[in-house]
């Protein structure tokens, strides 16, 4: 069965062996140390192994010698100690045999001597930490089984030790010889736990060899008329990949000569003598064994290289600059006094919110069959199946009449609901309960989490954590009326990745028109924070820089690109997965950490700067997902012209709080709703075709403070991470010195066409038609005016328009 191996680029050559001189130093001091500690771990397996084996034999004659006192060893005795491992040996034998666990110990030799195999030589034969269990549990487990038959036969006390006598003398007097089955059931227990016992396996195969390996491969490549393989749902689960072979089975394997089976030798071609009748017919049979081994082998020098490596210094861990980091711990979050929250929703007040909803909808002909409630920490979901011939909309029509009958604020109908027969009516409950931070981010389901980047918001109606993957969403857009959650919501988002994230797996960029939402986090500038090299803070509040900034990530994003397209990759997972298995040349690569860019008010960015700012977030929004680059956009005002429909068609996640109408409402949700919430953290989230109503969780200002004192306080980076300048032609606003026709703004044939057109060469005009901020619109009269297109400034007055036609303006772009 013939085997290829794909020739792989010419940008993998790498010069591993040229690492940095510090690592390699490094690497060899740890590798010396991880040797002497190999060494020690043999020597005591030896020294168990001689002194336990000499026990079996002499012990008895070592035995008023090891029950002696620390005095009287130091005394010295007359009586030679016969144990080969000396006075040591003989106590180290007593104390394990006689007073610990007894002939079970002898488990810890073998442990002892594939720890110094594993530590020394990187070699597992078998796996240590499930070994490791295993003999920490048969040691007791076989101590208290011999103990049994010691106690009980009286057998030589040295067979299950002191401690498994002293057990099952305590067990005799409490249940008798049954105690046997106590000592069984233990085992059974962790037989069926360790073991993870299938009872649907009721043959377990023994490992193949390589030749039988070889045999059920060939049998797995079938003919479609031969039979089939059928593998279980239940078989899947216990499923271990095989492990491949070493690299020089593999050369060897390529290498060596392909045996043709001899069914596709073609036969020799015997020339028959052409008949008068017969066709002018000719054909041509392929060399099969030519095309087997026409695929030239692949190098190898790369993957041994690596393995070599790995096996040297170990796999490359991209938190060893920060060593000593600590987590942020849960005790920094308050811990609120759930029992004395008056939030738990009455019998009496679900009992008259059924009524008022039946009579309501009788009151309308609507008939109901059934109704059940499901209560929650904001609103209660009541759901209800209503009698045949009964249209849907009949019931969503009646929303404000439900509203009006219940006498409650965000009485909300969804309609259908989700794979179910159902349709939900939620009413906002009389005493809300608040959700605290530390319910969520201590919960199980979030610290068990396996996302890229695990965000916990908050909980839905029917009280159950929510926790999401960013990275997943890709990008998240939130808008929400002003003091409705929106604050809290990002600090509850930043929060979370904060809890889960190592510095050097996660950055933030973050922009606070504001200047004062997100200025909490600028202690954590050289942890979590990425800037431009020139920024006097990490924060981003001037709006003049936020272009740069955007800019900046654009081309960071495009270095990335161009890193994947050279180490063969497909996304920063699959790139940061090679370089820590060390396939990845350091001096070429690095180590990419995610990067979540906060925009706080968006609306005023839009302003101020309008298309410079729209554009770089609608490229990014496109393309940065699978290089590692996340957009959480927030804005108070989700208005058509600041959300755009560029921005909007590259969010499919948005989050939305309480807003003043249902046009604001179908702008961020595409639906209605959000003008039906409570407000104070209740929002709802949109994720495709799905809509969750959620209640955020509260995080208030001194626990944010208390997480980023903890994390500041800590060993740092020498700085925050450094985006990329962006490039010259991108930064809007800066002098450029005189005009350069090759150099000339992305927007100049357009503004051009502008001025010509309205033969007004203002800068207020570019501005508001281009939606440009005022710098670049400036930048660009001055452009326009080194071509010759307009006047000189002509103080309060439009500067002249010196082409008159658009004929001679396309002629004056074409030259250019």
């Amino acid at each position: 069965m013939a085997k290829k191996i794909s020739n792989t680029t010419s940008t993998l050559q790498l010069n591993f062996e040229q690492d940095k001189p510090k690592r390699k130093m490094d690497g060899a001091v740890l590798y010396r140390i991880q040797l002497i500690i190999a060494a020690f771990l043999f020597l005591i397996g030896t020294l168990l192994l001689v002194s336990f084996g000499s026990s079996f034999f002499v012990g008895v004659s070592d035995q008023s010698e090891v029950e002696r006192g620390v005095v009287d060893t130091i005394k010295g005795s007359d009586i030679p100690i016969k144990n080969f491992a000396g006075l040591l040996g003989a106590k180290i034998a007593h104390f394990f045999l006689f007073k610990t666990f007894g002939w079970s110990t002898l488990l810890l030799i073998p442990l002892f001597y594939l720890s110094a195999l594993k530590v020394g030589f990187k070699k597992e034969i078998y796996s240590l930490e499930r070994l490791s269990w295993q003999v920490l549990f048969y040691i007791l487990w076989f101590s208290l089984l011999a103990g049994f038959f010691v106690f009980s036969l009286d057998l030589p006390h040295s067979i299950g030790g002191g401690v498994g006598y002293f057990v099952n003398e305590k067990l005799y007097q409490l249940l008798g010889y049954l105690s046997i089955f106590v000592i069984g059931f233990g085992g059974f227990i962790f037989l069926v736990l360790f073991y993870q016992l299938n009872p649907k396996k009721a043959v377990v195969a023994a490992p193949l060899t390589t030749e039988e390996e070889e045999e059920e491969e060939e049998s797995l490549f079938i003919d479609e008329d031969g039979p089939s393989v059928h593998v279980d749902n239940d078989d899947l689960q216990e499923f271990r990949p095989i492990v491949p072979p070493v690299v020089e089975e593999v050369v060897s394997e390529i290498e060596a000569p392909v045996e043709v089976p001899e069914e596709l030798v073609p036969e020799p071609i015997v020339a028959e003598e052409k008949k008068e009748d017969d066709l002018d017919f000719t054909y041509k049979v392929a060399d099969v064994a030519d095309e087997v081994i026409e695929e030239e082998p692949a190098p190898v020098s790369r993957e041994i290289k690596a393995n070599d490596l790995v096996e040297q210094f170990g796999l490359y861990d991209p938190t060893a600059d920060l060593p000593k980091y600590q987590f942020p711990t849960i005790d920094l979050l308050k811990e609120y006094d759930q029992k004395n929250q008056t939030s738990q929703v009455t019998m009496d007040e679900l009992k008259a919110n059924k009524e008022k909803i039946v009579e309501t909808l009788l009151n309308y002909g609507i008939g109901i069959q059934k109704i059940e409630a499901t209560i929650g920490p904001t609103v209660t979901l009541y759901e209800i199946v209503p009698k045949a011939g009964v249209r849907v909309s009949k019931i969503t029509s009646l929303e404000d009449d439900l509203s009006l009958s219940l006498a409650a604020m965000g009485v909300r109908i969804i309609g259908q609901m989700p794979g179910k027969d159902t349709i939900g009516i939620e009413v906002a409950n009389k005493n809300r309960e608040m959700v605290p931070v530390r319910a969520v981010i201590g919960s199980e389901k979030f610290q068990k989490s396996t996302f890229d980047l695990p965000i916990t918001l908050g909980k839905t109606i029917s009280n159950e954590i929510f926790v999401a993957d960013l990275a997943k969403m890709p990008h998240l857009l939130m808008a929400g009326a002003t003091g409705q959650g929106k604050s809290v919501g990002l600090n509850m988002l930043l929060t979370s990745l904060i809890y889960k994230k190592h510095p050097a797996t996660l950055k933030f960029v973050l922009v606070d028109p504001k200047k004062v939402e997100l200025s909490l986090f600028n202690k954590l500038e050289r942890h979590f924070l990425a800037c431009l090299p020139d920024s006097a803070e990490a924060i981003i509040t001037d709006t003049k820089k936020v272009v740069n900034t955007l800019n900046s990530l654009c081309k960071e994003m495009d270095l990335r690109y161009d890193k994947l397209k050279d180490a063969g990759c497909r996304n920063i997972k699959e790139y940061n997965q090679k370089f820590i298995n060390r396939r990845l040349n350091p001096n070429e690569h690095d180590f990419m950490p995610y990067i979540v860019l906060v925009i706080d008010e968006l609306a005023d960015l839009m302003l101020t700067a309008g298309k410079e700012v729209e554009h770089p977030i609608a490229r990014l929004a496109q393309l940065a997902r699978a290089i590692g680059i996340h957009l959480v956009v927030a804005t108070q005002r989700p208005s058509v012209n600041v959300i755009t429909g560029t921005i909007k068609a590259n969010f499919p996640a948005r989050l939305s709080f309480k807003v003043m109408s249902k046009i604001d409402s179908r702008t961020i949700l595409d639906a209605g709703g959000a003008d039906q919430l409570v407000g104070m953290g209740d929002m709802l989230l949109s994720m495709g075709s799905e809509v969750i109503r959620l209640q955020c969780a509260f995080v208030d200002t001194p626990e944010v403070e208390d997480i980023c004192d903890f994390i500041g306080n800590q060993q740092g980076y020498t700085s925050a991470y450094l985006l990329p300048e962006p490039d010259s032609e991108e930064m809007g606003g800066q002098d450029r010195g005189d005009f350069d026709p090759s150099d000339r703004d992305s927007f100049f044939d357009e503004a051009a066409r502008l001025v010509v057109m309205h033969q007004q060469g203002s800068t207020s005009l570019i501005q508001r038609k281009l939606k440009l901020g005022y710098n670049r619109a400036g930048r660009l009269i001055d452009q326009l005016e080194a071509a010759g297109i307009v006047g000189s400034f002509g103080g309060s007055k439009a500067r002249e328009v010196l082409v008159k036609s658009e004929t001679e303006l396309e002629e004056i772009l074409k030259n250019l």
